[in-house]
């Protein structure tokens, strides 16, 4: 029997569907360490775990410690620490490490949160990534221009999700942004070389520091382009084959850098750039599941639950490699505007043409307030075994579903 802890700030719904997978898991005793209180678990979820641990600050290593601790005297030594928010990979490794606990320490888990230091890292190895440079000054920041020239994009060095971050292609988005970075008096930015060409995924499983599983997929447009034009529907694509040229090389240097930044027994979800002249660039690495539908969207492209997968990973160190069965892809419906949605077009259409192949959703609906992330205020996947198929669904989607925003008053 495993005794673990699964450590979730929030229970929302995505978090939520990774605990009950973790504790369905045959031989494992699973707590969460919240700050939710007891009350707000839901019937299921509290008949699923073993144990429940309020704290006020789920980032806090040392509160992690004291629930760790205190678990201990219920359940027993806790002997598997989890969570999958990319903010509480690093306080996850140094309990593990000040507790003796099995899994990635705190230096491993520094390497793939400090973006900074991660491309630090790559560059050392050999491994190709955009040129960067961490400025706390505007000097600095002056300097790096210099050298590589507009457009740059700027992130926090320790950002997740694309949070706060901003493309400058002209003199003027820069004199905006050192304006803003100057009001966050003594925080480091990262400015980062603008890359250019199609952005993929590289998501993959790693055991005993070798990587036995990948898959990867296409965005279209890149997410950085959804994050400046809040109204535009994208798509995320899965293709049913991956081993072809266009994929060869990430699938060469995407262990190798996870080699070098020590991801051990993990998923990981890394961000890569297909240049124009052919080469690739490493944008990002996280050692975390992938968001976005994407952790669905895995598990409905090899007809696995990827939520099963990923804990019997972490808790018990088993896997069993999955083959790639389906293409699958999702759309993400946004809305014009702020406010509410105040209605929706397209869906009846849409299920009348494509509903045999829509494996999940989430529909917006009359009244929803929008949403402050790049997701949008609902989504709709499909899946078919020809990846023809699914791109031409999800263009249909996209250019057909429409999402009216309206301000409340």
């Amino acid at each position: 029997m495993v005794t673990a802890a699964f450590v979730a700030p929030f229970l929302l719904e995505a978090t939520r569907r990774f605990v009950l997978a973790a504790a369905r898991v045959p031989d494992v005793r699973l707590a969460v360490i919240t700050a939710s209180p007891l009350d707000d678990l839901d019937p299921e979820l509290r008949a699923a775990v073993a144990a429940h641990w309020q704290v006020t600050d789920a980032l806090d290593p040392q509160q992690l410690a004291d629930a760790v601790r205190g678990l201990g005297h219920q359940l027993g030594p806790v002997e598997r620490l989890i969570g999958i928010l990319e903010q509480l990979q690093v306080p996850l490794g140094q309990v593990r490490d000040a507790l003796g606990i099995p899994g990635m320490g705190e230096q491993s888990a520094r390497n793939v949160r400090d973006k900074a230091r991660m491309k630090t890292v790559l560059e050392q190895a050999g491994l190709p990534c955009a040129r960067h440079q961490r400025v706390s000054r505007t000097q600095q920041a002056e300097d790096f221009l210099e050298l590589v020239g507009l457009p740059v994009v700027a992130k926090p060095p320790d950002g997740a999700g694309a949070t706060a971050t901003y493309r400058l292609d002209t003199r003027g988005d820069v004199d905006a942004w050192l304006e803003l970075a100057r009001r966050e008096s003594g925080q480091e930015w990262l400015l980062e070389e603008f890359l250019t060409g199609r952005e993929h995924t590289f998501d993959s499983v790693t055991v005993g520091g070798q990587t036995v599983f990948s898959s990867v997929a296409d965005y279209h447009p890149t997410p950085l382009e959804v994050l400046r034009n809040p109204w535009m529907q994208w798509q995320v694509v899965l293709p049913q084959r991956v081993d072809g040229p266009e994929y060869a090389e990430i699938h060469r240097i995407g262990p190798q850098a996870l080699a070098a930044l020590g991801v051990d027994n993990s998923v990981s979800h890394m961000e890569w750039f297909a240049r124009p002249d052919g080469s690739v660039a490493i944008s990002e690495v996280g050692a975390r599941p992938p968001g976005a539908q994407l952790a669905s969207m895995i598990g409905l492209a090899h007809d696995v639950d990827f939520f099963d997968l990923w804990s019997r990973l972490v808790l018990r160190e088993e896997f069993v490699r999955p083959e790639r069965v389906y293409a699958c892809g999702t759309a993400y419906l946004r809305g014009m505007g702020h406010g509410r949605v105040r209605g929706v077009t397209g869906l009846e259409e849409i299920n009348r043409e494509l509903g045999e192949l829509v494996v999940d959703h989430r529909l917006p609906h009359r009244g929803q307030q929008a949403s402050s992330s790049y997701e949008g205020e609902g989504f709709i996947t499909v899946r078919h075994h020809d990846t023809g198929v699914v791109r031409e669904a999800l263009e249909r989607i996209v250019s057909t579903v429409q999402v009216t925003l309206v301000e409340a008053g």
